[in-house]
């Protein structure tokens, strides 16, 4: 066991001296490695801090919190960092990596730091497959419980749509074990509703009986944007739902953290680096059978030239390299909003404040991800997941390095939004809402019948409102 090294350590402190893992407080060695999440746009500085190596550290911290009127912070890959920790305690989960695979019954129990990438490697030498995002390097507990919009989501729903039970500590520090008839609204709120309710040690979720699959990236030049995004408009409503498509804008930089594609084709110059240039890309994931998928892909290769392009049979556990989404830590300003459709006037404004015709676009990526599908299907429990009217996902991020970039970000991420509205639902969804604002900014990521119940459920396991940071909403 680590304790705290200060001379001045406070009494309070004296109750968590039952810690299996490190107490840390600012000042000490490891206390910025432990704060550091992924987006670095969002630096920390919480008053305490706790590794947890295990539940029973959850919940001594918990119960210390409660004692002492001490708000709580949980981050485990810090992916979803949007929002500083500056005062309380933050209880880090990284540590906690257990993996328990059942093939029998296809399911697995995810302790709350492990990342997608552990589990699907778990996963895999028995033939199944988890519904990760387009990166498995974030968490699996803090992306479930904004409900994830998986990779393979038009096929097979919401990763919240798989979870079994749940095992979670509330703020008064009980160790709750919820599922569909156990505390079904703590259940609810869960799935979909952040981190609101209680801080989550583990969950049990469904696993899928998939290895391979169709996919990769058809790019072309951002000079071709807008035919190739014509063309998406028109291909993606005839799709069948085994088909999992985004169209992005891609502005790289010449940063080291972007990645280098495959070998370019011949189209394209010899020695050109992906980094530092402007392209049009259509990623894409199918399910089904790879000579079918491959036909599909037809009218999007013929939309405009294309540079070079990954779309091959690959196995399951190399779906990294369909959105090639950075690896390492990077300061990110993240925006979202639901669509209805996409529709040609949709088009035609996200060309005007985004495509190859804006000069200096400060945005990293503007991305449309296909919606519809096993994502607009009820959920078998009900949940608070609200985005499964929306036709579309526009979402965008933005690396703010210094003051003046961080002004042009936040202000192409303004417009962009403000322009389309019209097309939009109106709402967002809490893991890619990016920085919250006040409440009603909040109250997007939800229906508002949802919104209502995650605040009647909220007042019920978190009355003093101790689970205050991030995407909550109040008591």
């Amino acid at each position: 066991m680590t304790t705290d090294h200060h001379p001045r350590q406070t009494p309070d402190l004296f109750a968590l001296s039952e810690l299996h893992g490190p107490l840390l407080r600012p000042g000490d060695d490891a206390y910025s490695d432990e704060v550091t999440g992924f987006n670095l746009a969002t630096p920390h500085t919480p008053e305490v801090v706790v590794g947890a190596t295990d539940t029973d550290d959850v919940v001594t911290a918990m119960r210390w919190a409660a004692a002492t009127g001490t708000p709580v912070a949980v981050q485990a890959t810090g992916h979803g960092a949007n929002f500083p920790i500056d005062s309380g305690l933050l209880i880090n989960t990284a540590r906690m990596t257990d993996v328990h695979i059942y093939p029998r019954t296809r399911t697995a129990t995810v302790a709350a730091g492990v990342k997608w990438s552990l589990l699907l490697e778990a996963s895999a030498p028995h033939g199944l497959a988890t519904l990760n995002g387009t990166s498995t390097d974030t968490g699996v507990v803090g992306y479930t419980l904004g409900g994830g919009l998986p990779l393979l989501g038009r096929a097979y729903g919401y990763a919240s749509d798989l979870v079994r039970s749940f095992q979670v500590v509330t703020p008064d520090g009980t160790l709750h074990e919820t599922d569909a008839d156990h505390e079904p609204d703590l259940f609810w709120a869960l799935r979909g509703g952040k981190g609101n309710v209680g801080v989550v040690t583990s969950l049990v979720t469904e696993l899928l009986p998939l290895s391979h699959i169709l996919g990769g990236g058809i790019y072309c030049a951002g000079e071709h944007a807008e035919p190739l995004l014509r063309a998406y408009a028109a291909w993606t409503p005839t799709l069948p739902p085994q088909m999992c498509t985004g169209f992005t804008l891609l502005r790289l930089p010449p940063l080291p953290i972007i990645p280098e594609p495959p070998p370019l084709s011949a189209s394209l110059e010899r020695g050109h680096p992906h980094r530092g240039r402007f392209w049009a890309r259509v990623a894409v994931a199918w399910t089904g059978d790879p000579a079918e998928g491959e036909r599909l892909l037809a009218p999007i290769r013929a939309a405009a030239p294309v540079a070079f392009d990954t779309v091959a049979e690959m196995d399951y556990r190399k779906a990294d390299e369909i959105y090639q989404d950075p690896q390492d830590p990077i300061p990110a300003r993240e925006a979202c909003a639901l669509l209805r459709d996409l529709t040609p006037q949709a088009v035609d404004t996200l060309l005007a404040q985004a495509g190859p015709a804006v000069p200096d676009f400060p945005l990293l990526l503007v991305e449309l991800r296909h919606m519809g599908g096993k994502l607009a299907d009820p959920a078998r429990v009900e949940d608070a997941v609200s985005g499964r009217d929306a036709g579309y996902l526009l979402e965008s991020v933005g690396v703010p390095t210094d003051p003046e970039t961080a002004a042009a970000v936040e202000a192409a991420t303004t417009s962009l939004y403000t322009a389309m509205a019209p097309y939009g639902t109106g709402h967002t969804m809490p893991n890619l809402h990016g920085r919250p604002g006040d409440e009603a900014d909040r109250a997007r990521a939800w229906t508002p019948e949802a919104y209502d119940r995650l605040r009647r459920t909220k007042s019920t396991y978190d009355p003093a409102n101790l689970l205050r940071f991030g995407h909550t909403v109040p008591t």
